[in-house]
């Protein structure tokens, strides 16, 4: 098995792996749309973009792309954010259509997040 970091401050206070692959199955914990320096843009498509971002390093890190997705879990803090967070999974992921869901939901860990992504792959041949 291997696992992924981030450097998100959340995964050594809480203990998690941005990513864990367990032979050709690589799982990405949800997403937050974070910059290096802390920031978050206060738009949800480029937050989602952002998500994505990540996303596509930590699969990489583990010999995957976002080519190689098979589900995604996108949160949102209000259900008017479908759209542009649906913009912004077609342009990472629809070119393969991975199985989707959206939740809304009452709220994410940093008030400034209006999306969390978590994604699953498997790597063909892997």
């Amino acid at each position: 098995m291997r696992q992924v970091r981030s450097g998100s401050p959340y995964e050594d206070e809480y203990g998690f792996s941005r990513a864990v692959r367990d032979g050709a199955t690589v799982r990405v914990a949800g997403t937050g749309p974070v910059w290096p320096d802390g920031g978050c843009d206060p738009d949800a498509q480029t937050q989602a973009d952002r998500c994505f971002e990540i996303i596509a390093t930590a699969l990489e890190q583990v010999g995957a792309s976002l080519d190689d997705v098979v589900r995604t879990r996108m949160y949102l803090t209000d259900a008017s954010l479908a759209e542009p967070v649906g913009h912004a999974h077609a342009r990472a992921v629809g070119h393969v259509r991975p199985a989707a869901t959206m939740v809304v939901v009452a709220g994410l860990v940093d008030p400034r997040w209006m999306v969390e992504i978590e994604a699953e792959a498997v790597i063909a041949g892997g």
